[in-house]
Order: structure tokens, then sequence, then C-alpha cells
């Protein structure tokens, strides 16, 4: 059995008018940090089915959602009885096509369009700083972002 809870998140993400890559970000609901829209796996849902419904609930944000994860991080997640439990977070790159301007969580988070870099310094895991500032470089030549970018 793992140590680890198996978690989703939604990577969103969209071209600006220049043509720059942007992802988008939301603040958690207990510290406030930016982080990306993600929770459980859902029993009966595929995983990135999973992360599409997180990052519309967390962040309004609806679109295309790879199948495949574009990479993984770990991070400690604080249970509600204050213990500790590490995580790993499978993280899905979703093209978005619309930001809702109401939903669920809207009351509870922030939500704000960066760089990839800007991303990458405003979170805490290492791992995660390390996959966004990997997409400030070239990022329609990764191959799951751009297996993603045909089926748009």
């Amino acid at each position: 059995m793992s140590s680890y809870g198996e978690q989703i998140a939604a990577l969103p993400i969209h071209w600006d008018k220049k043509g720059n890559l942007k992802v988008l970000m939301v603040t958690s609901r207990d510290t406030g940090r930016w982080v990306m829209p993600k929770g459980w796996e859902m029993d009966g849902r595929k995983p990135w089915d999973a992360a599409a419904i997180e990052a519309v609930e967390e962040a309004g944000a609806v679109g295309y959602i790879s199948q495949e994860a574009i990479g993984s991080f770990v991070y400690e997640k604080r249970l509600d009885d204050g213990s500790v439990m590490p995580c790993r977070v499978q993280v899905y790159p979703m093209i978005v096509e619309k930001l809702k301007r109401s939903w669920k969580e809207r009351h509870e988070r922030k939500r704000k369009w960066f760089s990839p870099k800007g991303a990458a310094k405003r979170v805490h895991e290492p791992e995660l700083s390390k996959l966004l500032t990997s997409l400030s470089d070239r990022p329609r030549r990764q191959p799951i972002l751009r297996q993603l970018l045909r089926r748009v």
C-alpha cells in the first residue's frame, strides 16, 4: 500500500493575445497561498475528469483536459484533525476555453493568470515549481501539450 494520499490537479493554461503561455492559479482556502486546482481522486471517475471538476469548482475554469498527466509533485496536506499526510499529485494540463463569472468556491478563493515562471516562484513545492518552469521554454513543443492542442 502506498504511504501517500493520491490526488489529482488541473493545470489550467491559455495563450494570451501576444502568444505567451499563462497558467491559472488559485489561492488555497486555509493559507491563501497560490496553488493549482486539486483534490482527491473520485470514485467512478477517470483521474483527468476529476481534475477537470476541480478546475470548475475551485477556479471556474472550463476547457479541454489531457488524459495524460504532464507530471506530478509531492506535498504535505494538513488534514482537518491537524495531522499531516504526504500526497502525490498527478497534474493534468487543461486548455481553458472560458472562465465562469460565478463558480462554487468563488467566495473562498482568488484566481489569477501568471506566466509559468511567475507561477513557479509562488508555489512552495519544488517539484511543482520545476514543472511550471519547464513550461516557460517552448511549451508547444512539450509532447503532452502538443497532443492536447491537436484535440482542441
